[in-house]
């Protein structure tokens, strides 16, 4: 059986173990009804960081209901729920929005200011450290890094990338990715009457339009029942931007709402929630599970569930998925060392880059057998190799099995 089949069948297991409780009973088959379940992604962040507006630019709109100050935004199937949580200085749970999450956005307005210490609550648990890194770090007001200009989302994809490189946030989240929310849910609700008033601006002489521009309070200062609710919407990026595009030839409303939403930087975090959640669901699926159970283990301890921790322990140990996803926080973080042309290959061949044997491979479908036997030769070689250290040897010999598992076409 594979990693969630072995988990449900665990979770059944402590159901009839179980059964005379009926607060466990609710607990274990909550955690076994949501292995069907859409993967349940939490926002999270302190005060003025724009989980609401990001929340509703990447899921369009309010779908369900809200529960315990937290707000649920469906998407389809095969995407994921967004939970939008209360600011975390408003004494939101952090330990509930753990076990209702699968997996976490973490919203900072800066690096330089970001407080880390959530990230770490969410390793602060042996399960949890045994098994995945289920972290982004989204920069979710880029736009105000550069003042607001209009190149300022290439100035925040630099100040990612140094941030993404700072061994603390390695070890704590699988990436760090800009994004204007403001902007990128103004672009996706964008209307006719926004567009025309945009246009019409961008009509304006140039130099005279420029100097109102730069700052909110001149850009304010003439036709204030128009602009005041342009600037709410779009902030001074947005409307700097969409000037731009204009000007630039940009003339419709859904050609000016898809560049926005391009530039805004959405695609890159919905490519970043696709490689390292959506295709990873499953594992991320199952350690909630595992999490779950062992809430219900250390509440209600009893003889006869002995069986029930060997077998979490069993699985914690031999999941080649969490060995992968443990591996590549190590490699991330710097934890583990690897040469810098096998570091980048053994990334990709773990699932660093999409976990389907073409991504991991860098081949077409086609070309997937022979390419995955060439590399089970060449790191066959690696984790033999005494010129490796002991944490290198390990590292091979995970990568070693993923590249076995492709090259017999388990995946």
């Amino acid at each position: 059986m594979n990693l969630a089949a072995n988990t449900r069948a665990l979770l059944e297991q402590a159901l009839e173990t179980y059964r005379d409780s009926p607060r466990a009973v609710g607990w274990l088959q909550r955690h076994l009804d949501r292995f069907g379940d859409p993967l349940r992604l939490a926002v999270v962040g302190v005060r003025e960081t724009g989980k609401s507006t990001l929340v509703r630019a990447i899921a369009g709109e309010k779908v369900a209901d809200e529960q315990a100050g937290m707000a649920w935004f469906g998407q389809s199937r095969h995407e994921p729920t967004l939970l939008d949580t209360p600011a975390l200085e408003d004494g939101a749970a952090v330990e509930n929005i753990c076990m209702e999450a699968d997996a976490v956005l973490y919203l900072v307005r800066h690096p330089h200011n970001a407080e880390l210490d959530f990230l770490h609550t969410l390793r602060d648990h042996p399960i949890a450290r045994a098994t995945a890194v289920n972290a982004i770090v989204v920069l979710s007001r880029a736009d105000e890094l550069a003042g607001g200009r209009p190149d300022a989302l290439i100035s925040a994809r630099q100040v990612a990338r140094r941030y993404r490189r700072e061994p603390e946030v390695r070890e704590l989240c699988q990436d760090v990715v800009p994004v204007a929310g403001l902007v990128a849910f103004a672009a996706r609700m964008l209307r006719d009457a926004e567009f025309h008033a945009l246009a019409a601006l961008a009509a304006l002489p140039r130099a005279e339009l420029d100097a109102q521009l730069l700052s909110a309070d001149r850009f304010l200062q003439r036709d204030g029942e128009v602009r005041g609710p342009l600037l709410e919407r779009f902030g001074m990026f947005g409307i700097r931007l969409a000037l731009t595009l204009v000007r630039r030839g940009t003339n419709t409303p859904d050609a000016l709402a898809e560049e926005l939403v391009r530039r805004s930087g959405l695609g890159d975090l919905r490519d970043a929630i696709d490689r390292n959640f959506s295709s990873r669901r499953a594992a991320l699926k199952t350690r909630s599970a595992l999490l779950g159970l062992d809430v219900v283990l250390r509440m209600e301890p009893r003889p006869s569930a002995a069986p029930l921790a060997e077998g979490l322990d069993r699985i914690l140990a031999s999941a080649h998925e969490f060995r992968e996803l443990r591996l590549l926080a190590a490699l991330r973080s710097g934890r583990t060392r690897l040469a810098p042309e096998l570091l980048t290959e053994a990334e990709r061949l773990v699932g660093g880059h999409g976990t389907e044997p073409a991504d991991r491979l860098g081949v077409p479908a086609a070309d997937i057998r022979p390419a995955a036997l060439d590399v089970l030769r060449r790191w066959r070689g690696w984790a033999e190799s005494p010129e490796f250290g002991e944490s290198a040897r390990r590292a091979a010999a995970v990568v070693l099995r993923s590249c076995e598992t492709m090259a017999t076409g388990a995946r």
